[in-house]
């Protein structure tokens, strides 16, 4: 197996692959600002640096922690502390909030949101319970607006970003089966927060991290629906908080055949040089793709590493640099324009969905 570029890489009928990198500025100071509030989650550090990559200009921070608001606004000179919440949504320079409350409460934030004029963009999971979803629907079809959500695993992975580009231009062929691991450190309970180990707070957790690979299934099979066929959950490891769901797995059917299996949990060794060995394998009918997401376990490779093999060839991207993070400057594009480039409302909501159908019948299957 040798290492390849992407301008060495060949479809098997010896055309160029046509993928360039489509990250950067998309907009100018000022066209397109956002407030950041809500920092109950590390992600919103991503979701706002990544939208001001791509131009966003960040005018207003605010959370109940002081300390959290005075961190991210020393990161964006210009930014200001809001008093309180209404401070933001009251502003009508402000486009998006973007948001990682506590699980539970995002839906809640993103419908204050948009009945205040703004979109919103949420981390993962954007909902706990099916009636949530039901009501940002309805939010979406009467105001016009977004519910975007971070699913962080793909659109801030260049190998996961890759692999969607490589797969849309025949790499594979039909896309027939996808597999999602999604290992995840504890670390030391200490450093998290109250609401991890609660429940009806996290919302489980096929819920929470198995949203990511939801997602991911959606998008690399193109199935617009699934059926849920199997889920399970347990707590194996830590008696000691006993509504903690360390442990989960689930299979599904899409609407187009494609069959799925994913498994999350909280086991990552401290021995691992990542908080988790993040993988995705893409089986199709004319090759195969693996995602080596964050780690390539045994080699100093580094993270974002791709491997293809097809009917003549077996190879290793390493995707860094390759395609960059091009969601974030669409997104804000699709908010100017009302287009969908970035992903689809519905693509956002049904991963969502799918996610909350395998913890009700994990759940279920508990009682």
């Amino acid at each position: 197996m040798g290492l390849v570029t992407l301008s060495e890489l060949r479809k098997i009928d010896g055309s160029q692959y046509r993928i360039e990198p489509r990250s950067g500025k998309v907009c100018g100071e000022g066209e397109f600002t956002i407030a950041a509030t809500a920092m109950e989650h590390g992600h919103i550090d991503g979701m706002v640096s990544s939208l001001v990559q791509a131009g966003t200009t960040l005018k207003w921070v605010y959370d109940r922690d002081m300390a959290k608001c005075e961190r991210m606004a020393a990161r964006y000179p210009g930014a200001k502390i809001a008093r309180c919440l209404e401070e933001l949504l009251e502003d009508d320079d402000v486009k998006m909030v973007a948001a990682a409350d506590v699980p539970c409460n995002r839906a809640e934030l993103g419908f204050r949101s948009m009945e205040a004029g703004k979109h919103y963009f949420t981390d993962k999971c954007p909902f706990t319970d099916l009636d949530q979803l039901a009501r940002a629907r309805e939010m979406v079809s009467k105001t016009g607006l977004k519910y975007m959500v971070y699913y962080s695993e793909r659109l801030s992975s260049e190998c996961s970003m890759l692999a969607d580009e490589l797969i849309r231009q025949g790499a594979i062929g039909k896309v027939i089966q996808v597999i999602g691991l999604g290992p995840h450190r504890m670390g030391k309970p200490s450093s998290r927060p109250d609401w991890f180990f609660k429940k009806a707070q996290y919302g489980g957790i096929l819920c929470d991290i198995g949203s990511h690979q939801c997602e991911q299934f959606l998008q690399y099979t193109g199935a617009r629906d699934a059926s849920v066929d199997f889920a399970r959950v347990s707590n194996v490891g830590h008696p000691e908080f006993p509504e903690l769901e360390d442990f989960g797995e689930a299979m599904m059917t899409g609407d187009n055949g494609a069959s799925f299996y994913f498994r999350v949990d909280w086991f990552t060794p401290d021995g691992l040089r990542s908080w988790g060995d993040g993988r995705t394998m893409i089986m199709g009918t004319e090759g195969t793709i693996e995602l080596r997401k964050n780690i390539d376990i045994a080699q100093d490779f580094g993270g974002n590493q791709l491997y293809l093999f097809d009917k003549q060839q077996e190879v290793r991207l390493d995707a860094r640099g390759t395609i960059g993070h091009p969601f974030f400057g669409q997104l804000i594009r699709d908010c100017l324009a009302g287009t969908s480039e970035a992903m689809t409302q519905e693509h956002a909501f049904k991963a969502a969905e799918l996610c909350l159908k395998a913890q009700l019948k994990a759940d279920e299957l508990n009682k």
